[in-house]
């Protein structure tokens, strides 16, 4: 049997809120600083904190997803992305034991440490409490005895004798306490309509906050703690995911020979997307080359596909509509009938316009933002046949945003949202696929080959 052994630690809390971000970025900055080589993870579908973690490590971010990839993907996504480290760290998300609605563990944190057999290292908000910490961290501890909690981290410490009173009361649960960190307004990150700003918009000031992290995990935790305990871990069974072994192979009859170019929006306005579908695409035997609708006038030479994840266009939506060669470049792009694949801030880029401001015009739909959240995972079907999908083809996805596009499903929906509520959603129009569901392709590999196929005899 194949098996890895890679130290791995996942950084878990009680709650939103308490830290974990801040030590996670920090601790995966702090090892790099030391010459290991980090590989970092994020539980959930979260793309923005992938990204601190990229240039925290100076490694791709990568998402472990057990709702939109299934649990026995999770071991294999980690391992690809863990290949040639030193060591992992594995950001969770929300609650330790908080996952998808009303489905018990399923894309916990809790799941993701038992399947990887992985310890947890728990952060806990200490601001106001003292003695009471150890009934927390016991609860923790006690809930549920397939998770090893290998020890705490207390964050936003307000003094000496308070990290003193934490210490003593802890002695009791029989867990270490691996960090204490004090309040600190430089590792603050900014936030607004959908969490953290992005990476890419801020910048030096991004490089600053994961410094600042950096030192304040290398001054508060003990580190040479922290790697052994992630050195505890032991072997993982199974070998890493492989995009050439799931997406790659000869092409269908009727193509034409050659790789095909499929551009990637990218940029600071397109900041969401999964490392994999790029690998997938390429492993698939297109040339994956990025542009950024904001600055480029045009598509890379050649383009014969493009892909337009999420991101926040609505905050750039003057930009995008300003440059206007290239909403036309795309929009006759898609009217060519060439494959065009749009997530979310992709689906409002498409749009006629965005907020009143015109944008590619590629869909007779109209976006604005909203005051209202958009939140959740999605169970959906395909239920017209697209250059991602056939019929009947069955997927989960997610959705985070606070706009609404207006008809939200063209003749032809992209998808049949099953769970929580029945709904068609999203455009199927010539080659272009375009829907607000964010979805992890590795969980469907089928997708990026049909669309690479669709490229070649489009």
């Amino acid at each position: 049997m194949v098996t890895s052994s890679v130290p791995r630690l996942v950084i878990a809390a009680p709650s939103s809120g308490s830290g974990k971000t801040t030590v996670a970025t920090g601790l995966m900055a702090a090892l790099a600083a030391r010459g290991l080589a980090v590989s970092p993870h994020k539980v959930g579908p979260d793309y923005i904190d992938p990204g601190y973690h990229a240039l925290a490590t100076g490694r791709v971010g990568r998402n472990l997803d057990a709702y939109l990839c299934g649990p026995e993907l999770l071991a294999p996504l980690f391992l690809h992305g863990a290949r040639g480290c030193d060591i992992a760290v594995v950001e969770g998300v929300m609650g330790l034991y908080d996952g998808a609605a009303g489905q018990g563990e399923l894309a916990s944190t809790a799941q993701v440490a038992k399947v990887l057999r992985a310890p947890v290292v728990l952060v806990v908000d200490a601001s106001s409490q003292s003695r009471s910490v150890a009934a927390l961290v016991h609860g923790f501890v006690s809930f549920d005895p397939e998770v090893r909690i290998g020890g705490v981290i207390l964050n936003k410490v307000a003094s000496d004798r308070h990290e003193a009173l934490l210490r003593e009361a802890l002695e009791s649960v029989g867990v270490p306490v691996l960090g204490a960190l004090r309040r600190a307004a430089q590792v603050a990150t900014p936030s607004r309509h959908l969490g953290l700003v992005p990476v890419a918009e801020r910048g030096a000031a991004a490089v600053e906050a994961v410094a600042a992290m950096a030192a304040q995990v290398f001054d508060g935790c003990d580190l040479e703690a922290l790697v052994s305990l992630a050195r505890g871990a032991g072997a993982l069974p199974g070998a890493g995911w492989d995009a050439g072994a799931v997406a790659g192979g000869p092409s269908l009859p009727g193509t034409r020979p050659g790789r095909p170019v499929v551009a990637v929006a990218g940029g600071p306005a397109f900041t969401f997307s999964y490392a994999e579908h790029s690998e997938l695409l390429a492993a698939a035997g297109a040339d994956v080359v990025t542009f950024d609708p904001l600055r480029d006038e045009q598509l890379p030479p050649g383009t014969g596909g493009l892909v337009v994840g999420g991101g926040f266009p609505e905050v750039y939506a003057a930009e995008l509509s300003a440059n206007e060669g290239l909403r036309k470049e795309i929009a006759a792009l898609a009217e060519s009938g060439a494959p065009v694949a749009a997530e979310c801030a992709g689906l409002l880029y498409l749009c006629r316009e965005l907020d009143g401001r015109p944008m590619c015009g590629v869909l007779d739909a109209t976006a604005r933002m909203t005051e209202r959240l958009t939140l959740g995972y999605r169970d959906a079907v395909a239920v017209s046949d697209s250059v991602l999908a056939g019929v009947g083809t069955r997927m989960r996805g997610h959705e985070f945003h606070r706009t609404v596009v207006e008809p939200g499903a063209g003749a032809a929906p992209a998808w049949g949202v099953l769970a929580p509520e029945k709904r068609v959603e999203g455009f199927v129009e010539r080659g272009v696929h375009a829907s607000y569901l964010h979805t992890h392709w590795a969980s469907e590999p089928g997708v990026a080959r049909r669309f690479v196929e669709r490229c070649r005899t489009s």
